[in-house]
């Protein structure tokens, strides 16, 4: 019997949960079940913040390399570009220009993770350092900059109404575009970026506990 096409090692085993599991934050955003939304874009999030740490522990073929760029970025396309623009879209009450921006926003992960693959395959046939710096604004930084912003909107003295996704999803979209560099967190930076998503994890059970 033929293995399926793909690989199914635990090298991919988060990134494909986390793709899984931002596919359920899509139904739940068309449902407008917008709390669960939110907490299942989190939890993609975590699980790409450790895919790249659980791959490193396993000597990997050139093609599984490859292979890891590329399922890690449609991934992302998925939890971090189509998501949070069906989420906007809905939750501004299906208004065509809020979807109009959000297809934009999509646009823009999409060009920055083809723009990763492409450079990221050429600088592993240099080098086997780790990369240093991002190039433009990683495309995960909505699944910290989303429910913070969910968590403020929430509130209607903080900001009325849903000009505040609008903003988000702009200036987050010219960042995925920008051509600065963004230097890669240190262990501490990375402890900092665990301890605010767990905070907003927790304040978004917290609330949606609130109001169920």
């Amino acid at each position: 019997m033929r293995k399926p096409l793909g690989y199914w090692d635990y090298t991919v085993v988060l990134t494909y949960i986390g793709m899984l599991c931002s596919f359920l934050a899509i139904l739940f955003s068309i449902n407008e079940w917008y709390f669960n939304a939110i907490l299942f874009l989190m939890i993609a999030g975590i699980c790409d913040m450790f895919d790249g740490a659980v791959a490193g522990t396993k000597a990997r073929t050139p093609d599984e390399k490859k292979f890891g760029i590329q399922i890690d970025s449609l991934s992302d396309l998925v939890s971090f570009g189509i998501m949070p623009a069906v989420f906007v879209y809905m939750i501004s009450g299906r208004v065509l220009f809020y979807g109009l921006i959000a297809a934009l926003f999509a646009l823009a992960a999409l060009v920055r993770l083809a723009f990763y693959n492409v450079s990221e395959e050429a600088r592993q046939q240099q080098t086997t350092e780790k990369r240093k710096v991002f190039q433009g604004l990683p495309v995960t930084s909505i699944a910290l900059l989303l429910p913070a912003v969910f968590l403020l909107a929430y509130d209607e003295r903080l900001f009325h109404g849903t000009l505040v996704y609008f903003l988000l999803l702009l200036f987050t979209g010219i960042g995925f575009l920008s051509p600065f560099e963004l230097k890669k967190p240190a262990a501490r930076g990375k402890l900092c970026l665990i301890l605010i998503g767990v905070a907003e994890f927790v304040a978004v059970v917290i609330t949606g506990w609130g109001i169920a």
